[in-house]
């Protein structure tokens, strides 16, 4: 996937000024958040598709510091300067990406994103020109990657603007934290919330994200 052009980040960093006028607009309760948190900066850092995946496998059901320790050991490891690429990746044999603190199963399924980046087989141009619900089964097919890396894909590589990932433990609690003082709300109260943000809720994600764990920077 190429880099944006000037004027695509732009018209990127104007579609996240309107969405916060949208949202703010839309509901109050948001409203308020956007004004503690300030502009969302989401679009501000340039991610490497092939590394970003790697990255949403690496951590998933870790805590994001551990998920950072072991990210920065492969990386060490194999070589790499900023980010993952699939020829350092698969140099590497498994019990050497074992070492590094992967998980049997995640060294697996690295691999097999290396192999398939490689082969071509995985097009991230491709992947870039299909609808958000298409995308989503492309990257579901792959070992490893269910729905809530391939949303979390779509928000942070692709920009993709109007998503809400219902399985993401962050972004429920901080439905909940907002709207039902901390209490978990069900699928259909959760959804209910979410549809007025719509076509802007992975903005509205990100200011979750911040409510949240406003300690964590791993979105920004």
């Amino acid at each position: 996937m190429p880099a944006p052009t000037l004027r695509g980040a732009a018209a990127f960093v104007q579609q996240v000024r309107a969405a916060e006028q949208h949202l703010s607009g839309a509901d109050p309760v948001m409203a308020a958040v956007i004004e503690r948190h300030g502009p969302c900066t989401l679009g501000a850092t340039r991610r490497d598709p092939f590394h970003t995946l790697c990255a949403s496998i690496i951590s998933q059901q870790l805590s994001s510091k551990a998920a950072d320790t072991i990210q920065a050991r492969l990386m060490a490891g194999i070589g790499a300067g900023r980010r993952i690429t699939p020829p350092l990746l698969l140099a590497a044999s498994h019990e050497e990406l074992r070492g590094y603190g992967l998980s049997t199963a995640k060294a697996r399924w690295l691999r097999a994103l290396g192999e398939a980046a490689a082969a071509g087989t995985l097009d991230f141009r491709a992947l870039g020109r299909l609808d958000d619900e298409a995308a989503i089964a492309v990257l579901d097919a792959l070992p490893g990657i269910g729905r809530w890396t391939a949303e979390m894909f779509l928000m942070f590589a692709l920009n993709r603007i109007d998503l809400f990932a219902m399985d993401d433990v962050g972004l429920r609690r901080g439905v909940a934290m907002l709207y039902n003082r901390g209490r978990p709300l069900s699928d259909a109260r959760t959804l209910k919330i979410t549809r007025r943000w719509a076509p802007y809720r992975t903005i509205a994600s990100w200011y979750l994200w911040r409510v949240a764990d406003p300690v964590n920077e791993i979105w920004v």
